[in-house]
């Protein structure tokens, strides 16, 4: 049979997908053991699983490029969870580092916009998630900063505020949050969540995953894979399988 016959029979497979969109710790979890990479892993057959994170972005940035990466044209109607995961460059210190900084009305203001948008292309609330920043473990994080020639550029208190408001955010529009800031702070010790005390570590990668899977897992378990498995097909006639 044709391939050109084969498209005329065949219906279109439409992978459902998530979107997770942030900054470098969501660009980086499609790396080895990465949290990214271990919902991908689970979703497998059944959901792709999209990464759109931007490695020193904030939310002032996102909120302008939300649009070009999700639109009804581009597979919103698909899309069965978004991950909005922003605020650790936000909450840099406006005096050292101003380019990325964002004021905390604004980070709040920005957060409400994306969610907006979102609903906008009908993606409805209950398929939105907001992740906090994780905390900011300061001394790690001073010797980064110290290695480049600066000043220690973030504190852990200020991320708090942030992660409280992007909390307050997600009860405002009604949509899921998952708050790392609070939730990795219950272990004393949690700077073994963190690789250099503001990216994730191994742990900390670990944590993310089994924390979202919990609030996913309800409405994506029970997605069929998609397509037969091998031993279902029928060899003897693999269209009536697979078309």
């Amino acid at each position: 049979m044709a391939l050109a016959e084969v498209g005329a029979r065949g219906r279109p497979l439409l992978w459902p997908r998530i979107i997770l969109f942030g900054d470098s710790i969501t660009e980086y979890s499609f790396q080895e053991n990465g949290w990214g990479a271990s919902l991908a892993e689970r979703l497998v057959r059944k959901c792709d699983v999209v990464n759109r994170g931007l490695s020193g972005y904030n939310t002032r940035w996102a909120k302008l490029i939300l649009p070009r990466l999700i639109s009804r044209s581009t597979g919103a109607e698909s899309t069965v969870a978004v991950t909005i995961f922003f605020g650790a460059n936000d909450s840099a210190l406006k005096d050292l580092n101003p380019k990325q900084h964002v004021p905390l009305e604004e980070y709040a203001a920005n957060l409400k916009s994306m969610v907006q948008y979102l609903k906008s292309v009908d993606i409805t609330e209950d398929r939105i998630i907001l992740i906090t920043p994780p905390p900011l473990q300061e001394s790690a994080w001073e010797k980064e900063c110290a290695a480049k020639g600066n000043k220690l550029n973030r504190h852990n208190a200020t991320t708090g505020e942030y992660a409280q408001a992007c909390v307050q955010v997600a009860k405002d529009c009604g949509t899921d949050v998952l708050d790392l800031w609070t939730l990795m702070q219950k272990n004393q010790d949690f700077s073994s969540y963190l690789s250099d005390g503001l990216h994730l570590s191994a742990k900390g990668n670990s944590f993310l995953a089994a924390q979202l899977w919990s609030r996913l897992e309800n409405k994506l378990s029970a997605f069929p894979s998609l397509l037969p498995y091998w031993r279902d097909v029928d060899h003897t006639d693999p269209e009536a399988s697979l078309l």
